[in-house]
């Protein structure tokens, strides 16, 4: 058989074997076994080769830098190998399961249904809520009756938990652990290893970790028991396994009631720390006494879920601009999925005019079932 011939097929191939990555080094092999037949004699046949082999090399590339970008390959939650993780990760987004493991459709769209439900009710008292103000009914009764409506639901989706923020995870029921083939669980590590210090008269009740494609979050929420108004400053360190910084994260909550409760949030981006989730986490929370007004007494906030979003509304009942800095913290059962920083707005800074209000939504990206809704308000000096 002629040697064009001959490599031809050897660089379709490897083409094909390609699309399971172990083609990538026979078509290097006759990439250059085609140059070099080109530069004996310059046909077209061998253009062939050259053109063939070159997609089989660039195609594992693609794949690769798909599932990994320009970082080594790191461990995810699926203990799967390297070579296995590309493979599931390309042809996953492709919509075919590589390795069989997905839950059937039918299944999936079982346990959605509930789920379809409880959407449709949250977009309905919505929409009750907004006929309300624009049929004559005043602004303020129409968001207590949207109040009314989300903490009714609320009472009633509790009813059968204990209501713990430290809720065991064997407590969730095993048909809500995984929803429409979606490991919901995922997203939250709350045993992150964690240290740090907190000033006398502040109390940490719930930590969390979490993670998705692109950072990593430490979230605490903590209760002012000083007594007094308090201006609170958080520095996050990400460290490795040996106790060296990966890389710091820094939040202020300007003013916190005593007894209220409140979030930080830290955000490291993976790429700072070479696409892996650090081993551990260090905070260091100290505080002074606050620079602004607090507003929370004359500030009302409602949160409201819609589908795969969260609405929230804030109403400024005073007459000056107000800046309302909230969290929403997204659960799957006891597991936190995701935390948002949401500021309501209705003037060109990010603050409230006097006797205003405005809705901001945040739409989530995994799976949740219920979400908690941390703020302070201060006045907005300087905006303005």
């Amino acid at each position: 058989m002629h040697m064009t011939t001959i490599a031809l097929l050897l660089a379709i191939l490897g083409l094909v074997a390609s699309a399971f990555l172990v083609g990538g080094v026979i078509c290097a092999a006759t990439l250059g076994f085609g140059i070099y037949l080109f530069l004996k004699e310059k046909t077209i046949e061998n253009l062939r080769i050259i053109a063939i082999s070159a997609a089989g090399v660039i195609l594992p590339i693609i794949m690769y830098l798909n599932t990994y970008g320009f970082h080594l390959p790191y461990q995810d939650d699926s203990d799967r190998s390297a070579f296995s993780t590309i493979l599931a990760t390309n042809y996953g987004n492709l919509g075919i399961d590589i390795f069989g493991k997905e839950k059937p459709k039918e299944t999936a769209s079982a346990e959605e249904a509930p789920i379809q439900e409880d959407e449709a009710a949250n977009a309905e008292n919505l929409d009750d809520a907004a006929s309300s103000a624009t049929s004559g009914e005043n602004l303020e009764s129409a968001l207590a009756r949207l109040k009314d409506k989300n903490e009714k639901a609320e009472e009633e989706a509790d009813s059968g938990a204990s209501g713990s923020i430290f809720e065991s995870l064997d407590s969730i029921r095993k048909e809500d652990k995984n929803k429409g083939g979606i490991v919901s669980i995922a997203p939250s590590d709350d045993n992150m290893p964690s240290y740090g210090g907190l000033p006398v008269g502040t109390m940490l009740v719930a930590q969390y970790f979490r993670e998705d494609d692109h950072n990593c979050n430490p979230v605490l929420v903590l209760q002012n028991k000083t007594g007094d108004l308090v201006r609170y400053e958080c520095r996050f360190i990400a460290r490795d396994k040996d106790g060296e910084e990966l890389a710091t994260s820094e939040k202020t909550v300007e003013v916190v009631r005593n007894e209220a409760l409140f979030v930080f949030e830290g955000r490291f981006d993976k790429r700072d720390l070479g696409g892996n989730i650090p081993d551990s986490y260090e905070f260091s929370i100290t505080k002074r006494e606050p620079y602004e007004e607090d507003m929370a007494n004359l500030v009302s906030v409602y949160t409201a879920t819609e589908g795969s979003s969260a609405l929230l509304t804030a109403e400024n009942k005073s007459d000056r601009k107000v800046k309302v800095d909230a969290y929403v913290l997204f659960f799957d059962g006891s597991e936190l999925v995701d935390c948002m920083w949401m500021i309501p707005q209705n003037t060109d800074e990010v603050c409230l005019d006097p006797g205003s209000a405005a809705t901001i939504k945040g739409d989530a990206y995994y799976r949740f079932d219920r979400v908690e809704t941390f703020y302070t308000a201060y006045e907005a000096v300087g905006e303005g």
